[in-house]
């Protein structure tokens, strides 16, 4: 057997697990993924190996950005290293496979997000932060002060200081990972205060930045890190992937074009029934474009992600209905870009460049909003300019 990845240098016994983070659900109220027979991810052969590569030669580099489109497998590459990494029962078949055991305690712990050895930073968890002003404020990207308190540690805005998650040895004795998801998002205070953990974390600390947006990185974030390229799926990868989750025959075309080989978009579209969204709202914007203003499209824009928002919240009541109406306004967008996509394409096809400058100034629209919504502009307003501009492309 290769050799395994390299263990925390701390010979202390394994301090007492947390019982879990604030916020979350206890474990056995937690809903365990369903795990499937086969491969992890689909279509990224060349990441999954290069990934294998460095865990089993023994050599882990200790700090990877993961990058690419969204909804292609980034995360769930990141996740799967972690459990290849966190669990001491991996072996050289799993690492090469790219699929850590699924019967084992850690990968129980894993499964209801209970591994004291594995710490998820994204923004949505300064909803539950212990830091009052955090959990008060609305979230546009993850600050200093949630980074100092999930990882690196020391004295954040209202002058409560933390430890390092970082600097302490591994619970259960077998590495440590943190994974930042939507790295992106980093503040600049936040990245700088990263650089020097970047460079020289303790033995047996692994690191995985996640970014559909690599170049929002600081070049010296970059230039500590390995980088590993993730890519949109071919269309017989995603055929797979249709096959494993049992996708209806009559949904795949659609759904195909739609996500535009990104699984997760496709999964989201299935899932929250975009197909309806576009059948309705796309004749309403094509409209629009021939202009014939419709004065009730925002309404029903703003009336559809509200639905969703609420949707969304009742299946899981200890969600952000923030985080959901953000997740509803993604919809909408995923919705109006699949038909600027296929416009472009066929302004492209023509060469009729006041088309294709057209296309790409609605394009810029939606740009445009997404910031906008991260900023948190009252959503219909912005939906309501949105409709207006569109109209005079």
């Amino acid at each position: 057997m290769a050799k395994r990845a390299t263990t925390s240098a701390t010979t202390k016994p394994a301090a007492r697990a947390p019982r879990g983070r604030a916020g979350e659900q206890p474990p056995e109220e937690r809903v365990r993924p369903v795990h499937h027979d086969g491969p992890v991810l689909f279509g990224q052969d060349a990441a999954t190996a290069q990934l294998a590569h460095a865990i089993r030669s023994g050599h882990m580099h200790h700090a990877w950005i993961l990058h690419g489109p969204a909804g292609v497998g980034k995360c769930t590459a990141a996740m799967e290293c972690a459990r290849l990494m966190l669990d001491a029962e991996t072996g050289d078949a799993e690492i090469d496979a790219f699929k850590a055991p699924r019967d084992t305690r850690v990968a129980e712990l894993i499964d209801v997000s209970s591994h004291p050895d594995l710490h998820m930073i994204r923004k949505e968890r300064a909803e539950d932060s212990s830091i009052k002003e955090m959990r008060d404020r609305k979230q546009t990207n993850i600050p200093l002060d949630l980074l100092r308190e999930l990882m690196i540690g020391g004295v954040v805005g209202d002058g409560k200081s933390f430890d390092s998650p970082v600097w302490r040895g591994a619970y259960l004795g077998h590495n440590k990972v943190f994974i930042i998801d939507e790295a992106e998002l980093l503040d600049p205070y936040g990245q700088n205060a990263l650089l020097k953990t970047l460079e020289e974390p303790p033995p047996g600390t692994y690191i995985f930045l996640v970014t559909t947006q690599e170049e929002r990185l600081l070049p010296t974030i970059r230039s500590r890190c390995q980088r590993v390229a993730f890519r949109a799926l071919d269309a017989a990868s995603m055929h797979a992937w249709f096959e494993r989750f049992e996708v209806p025959s009559d949904a795949r075309a659609w759904l195909a074009e739609f996500s535009e080989g990104a699984p997760g978009t496709a999964e989201l579209a299935h899932k929250h029934g975009l197909r309806a969204w576009s059948e309705e709202l796309l004749p309403r914007f094509a409209a629009l474009e021939g202009g014939r203003f419709d004065a009730t499209l925002a309404d029903r824009l703003a009336e559809l992600v509200g639905d969703f928002a609420e949707r969304v919240v009742k299946e899981n009541p200890k969600g952000s209905k923030e985080a959901a109406n953000r997740l509803g306004t993604r919809c909408a967008l995923l919705t109006l870009a699949a038909r600027l996509r296929v416009q472009l394409a066929d302004a492209a096809r023509r060469g009729d460049a006041q088309e294709i400058a057209q296309t790409a100034r609605r394009v810029g629209l939606i740009v445009e909003l997404e910031s906008e919504v991260r900023s948190n502009v009252n959503l219909k307003h912005a939906l309501a300019n949105l409709v207006a501009q569109w109209g005079i492309c």
